[in-house]
């Protein structure tokens, strides 16, 4: 994870160094959701949007800078804030819903991605000004992020990692593939509104501290039993409404699915600002600040 930091940092310094006219910066905010093994209706668990839960869908917010790399091509390096959550009592599926878990996780990206533009116009309303335009791409790339889900237990939120509900302390840093579609409109050259969705493909499958089975060996104190089982929260009218499912809980027993990994979602809009630099043959001219000596330039007869 330092690693890719150190990377995208290295990049970004770079390309601020030979080109800082073709940057815009932007800050956005919007919704969040995510794909793991808490939510669904009664089936089983399904790949995408089909497993979410709009009820648990929460927010996002973030900055970001851009730089134009090639007509057709963007470079975006963006760090975002995302809140996604969980809670089996909104499930109605039996197995997930008498697992009794809730989580929360206050995700820390940082994604570094290529924006293709498939479409665009650079002078919406015919005005031959080129002052507003309209751009949709698709984009992909790297980043990673910081995960540490909570659970509420006892009327507080709890960090789960710490404990190692199913046997495994997992990593706090992971990487990610960020994937999806956007678009912006430019107004007067320097103003941009837009829009994206970001699906988030990562390599855990912990964001909700669920995977695989419960520990085969029983924590020695009562509050880590508690905090992992949390079928003994439901007591007896939950033995009473469905004891196969209730008793499918237990010490080395499944608890999640761990042929899946956990994925997240991002839908939001975004504000940015375009700098406008001068161009290569205004600095050619008068230096790179605009304060240098004016060159002399040779005349051209031109030839047909």
């Amino acid at each position: 994870m330092k690693k890719l930091i150190l990377s995208i940092f290295i990049i970004s310094c770079t390309f601020s160094l030979k080109s800082q006219w073709l940057w815009e910066y932007g800050g956005a905010v919007g919704a969040s959701n995510y794909l793991g093994d808490i939510g669904g209706k009664e089936k089983t668990r399904k790949d995408f949007v089909a497993d979410m839960k709009l009820a648990k869908t929460r927010w996002n917010g973030g900055a970001f800078v851009r730089y134009k790399w090639r007509p057709k091509l963007s470079l975006k390096l963006a760090f975002d804030y995302i809140r996604i959550e969980g809670d089996d009592k909104l499930s109605t599926n039996p197995g997930r819903k008498y697992r009794n878990f809730n989580f929360k996780n206050d995700v820390f990206d940082l994604g570094f991605t290529g924006e293709w533009f498939f479409y665009e116009n650079n002078d919406l309303g015919n005005t031959y000004r080129y002052r507003n335009g309209f751009r949709a791409y698709a984009f992909a790339g790297v980043g990673g992020f910081y995960t540490s889900p909570k659970s509420l237990y006892q009327g507080e939120w709890v960090k789960m990692r710490p404990y190692a509900s199913e046997g495994y302390e997992y990593k706090a840093f992971v990487l990610n593939i960020p994937m999806g579609l956007g678009f912006y409109f430019t107004f007067d050259k320097k103003h941009r509104l837009g829009f994206e969705m970001n699906y988030r493909k990562t390599f855990t499958d912990y964001l909700d501290d669920i995977s695989g089975n419960y520990p085969t060996e029983k924590p020695t104190d009562g509050y880590t039993q508690g905090l992992v089982l949390r079928t003994t929260e439901l007591g007896a009218q939950g033995l009473s409404d469905n004891v196969g499912a209730y008793n499918s809980h237990g010490w080395g027993q499944k608890r999640g699915d761990p042929t899946h990994k956990d994925a997240y979602m991002t839908m939001s809009v975004s504000y940015s600002y375009v700098i406008r630099g001068k161009s290569s043959f205004y600095r050619a001219r008068h230096g790179f600040f605009g304060k240098g000596k004016k060159r002399k330039m040779r005349k051209i007869r031109a030839k047909f």
